[in-house]
């Protein structure tokens, strides 16, 4: 429909508000104008902060540099604009994730996920450069030099919900009575559809595909993620630097046959076995994926813990990788024997043998049992603090890796159809297994 003609009048009016504009544009005549309006087309509170958001994502003359009043949006698009963020049902957030020291990647896409390398002008669109240069116009996004880069790009889709100054100012309307200090079990660094993304990818074997595992096993880096909103009652967060990834000179010769130092961004190489492998991870796989972890296989922490792996560094990463192993694999009953069925079945097994049995079977590899006690020695020595414990090596690191990303992507296989109890799976691996012990 559009917005009203009082609406598109009253912005209109606020949009002729000379340069630099009253020291309190929000109390200012022709600012409350188009809040009464839209209180009036649309119910409920006053519109402040959200409107403020929004006239600022905008461009509203008088908040704009002086020589920057070309990011202006013309008032009658601008009032419509505002009339589409009260009436919209739902939002797309967009999380952008550079792929830091990546090798060159085929494209990939899957659910609403893509990998890619984007040119500038389709970066900048994806970064909505001209609301940022609006909300940001001495701090103009890159977008040239951060398209040197591959991206992970996800979207989301999410009804809306609130009235528009929650959406503006959600810590306005916080209940002051929380516990602010209370840790939710389940959320990690990054939000959880990234998370998700990063979990599929990370079933791929990139520790084999390395070529550099002494530097690095992982293909990619993620630094960081810019998320923004398309709520125009969400104020974006400042444009990221492309001097926050990781650049190398590049000399090159020009037409005179004179050097010209360049940049370029560090690549950590792969095999050539990478892009084969890739081209697996399609929509299908995705689907695959997914299907598994409304499973009960996948009901304890496996996907945050192979993800905090990716994201750790040192022991730290070691220990998430191994806990990604307990979380797929043991079972409470390992460590309690009164909880195991009679009559007894692997009676003298420890908790560490029955875990050990599981990953064999799973992998159909005797030699994960060697593997796994070798590396659960490694984590007890550190954990309890033991005299003497030896630098972790490439070679115990990338084991551990390898054997998290195996347990986890046997597990999707595991998954399939028929459906069974975890309990059930879990136990019927260790009876496949004890033979390898």
């Amino acid at each position: 429909m559009g917005a009203s003609p009082a609406l598109i009048d009253a912005v209109e009016v606020l949009w002729r508000v000379p340069h630099p504009g009253p020291n309190n544009l929000l109390a200012a005549s022709a600012f409350t104008a188009v809040s009464n309006v839209c209180r009036a087309d649309y119910g409920g509170d006053m519109p402040v902060f959200a409107l403020s958001t929004a006239i600022r994502s905008l461009g509203v003359p008088c908040w704009l540099p002086a020589g920057h009043g070309s990011l202006s949006v013309d008032p009658q698009s601008a009032a419509n604009a505002i009339d589409h963020a009260f009436t919209r049902q739902t939002v797309t957030r967009r999380h952008l994730c550079p792929l830091d020291l990546a090798d060159d990647l085929p494209p990939l896409a899957f659910g609403q996920a893509r990998l890619a390398q984007f040119g500038a002008d389709e970066l900048a669109q994806m970064f909505d450069a001209p609301r940022l240069a609006r909300n940001f116009p001495t701090q103009p996004i890159d977008s040239k030099r951060l398209a040197q880069f591959q991206w992970l790009v996800i979207e989301e889709t999410l009804a809306v919900n609130g009235g528009v100054e929650a959406r503006a100012a959600p810590f306005m309307y916080m209940a002051m009575n929380r516990d602010f200090g209370e840790i939710d079990p389940h959320l990690g660094r990054f939000p959880p559809p990234v998370e998700a993304a990063l979990f599929f990818l990370l079933l791929a074997p990139w520790e084999r595909w390395s070529t550099m595992q002494e530097v690095d096993w992982r293909g990619f880096r993620v630094p960081w993620i810019y998320t923004l909103s398309d709520d125009l009652f969400v104020r974006p967060s400042s444009p990221p630097s492309p001097d926050s990834l990781t650049l190398e000179p590049w000399i090159v010769e020009d037409h005179w046959g004179e050097e010209v130092e360049l940049e370029r961004p560090t690549q950590l190489p792969l095999d050539d076995d990478a892009k084969a492998g890739l081209a697996l991870f399609t929509h299908a796989a995705w689907r695959e994926l997914e299907a598994a972890r409304s499973t009960s296989l996948f009901e304890t922490p496996i996907a945050h813990f192979l993800v905090r792996a990716f994201l750790a560094d040192g022991m730290d990463e070691v220990m998430a990788h191994m806990t990604a192993i307990e979380a797929a694999m043991g079972l409470e009953m390992d460590h309690k024997k009164w909880m195991r069925p009679k009559p007894h079945k692997h009676k003298g097994r420890s908790a560490t043998d029955r875990v050990a049995a599981r990953i064999a079977a799973l992998l159909n590899d005797p030699n994960c049992v060697r593997d796994y006690r070798h590396l659960f020695e490694l984590r007890s020595t550190f954990v309890h603090g033991r005299a003497g414990i030896q630098k972790v090596s490439t070679a115990e690191r990338v084991m551990a890796r390898g054997l998290a990303r195996g347990v986890a992507r046997g597990l999707v296989d595991a998954a399939a159809p028929p459906a069974r109890s975890r309990e059930d799976v879990l136990a019927d691996l260790l009876d496949q297994g004890v033979q390898h012990l």
